[in-house]
């Protein structure tokens, strides 16, 4: 039987929680190694405290939160011609 790998442990894992603080499900962000590049997850707390202390995530910086949403933005309402 073949067990999956996990990532290498020298890749960061990155998260940014969307969610409010006291919601019954986390949504956060997550990424390895390439905060821009995520996917979207949704679980219950309990989970997500489990989720994050296996992986040892680091939150996503300010900055490298602010330059996804600007990309977002981009691809959801394009750019003005002319800047």
């Amino acid at each position: 039987m073949h067990t999956p790998s996990a990532a290498p442990s020298n890749f960061v894992k990155y998260i940014r929680v969307r969610s409010e603080p006291d919601a019954r499900f986390v949504e956060f962000d997550f990424a390895i190694n390439d905060p821009s590049l995520f996917v979207e997850l949704i679980m219950p707390q309990s989970c997500f405290e489990e989720f994050c202390k296996r992986n040892q995530v680091v939150h996503m910086s300010e900055e490298q939160s602010q330059k996804n949403d600007q990309e977002a933005a981009k691809w959801r309402y394009g750019t003005e011609t002319g800047q």
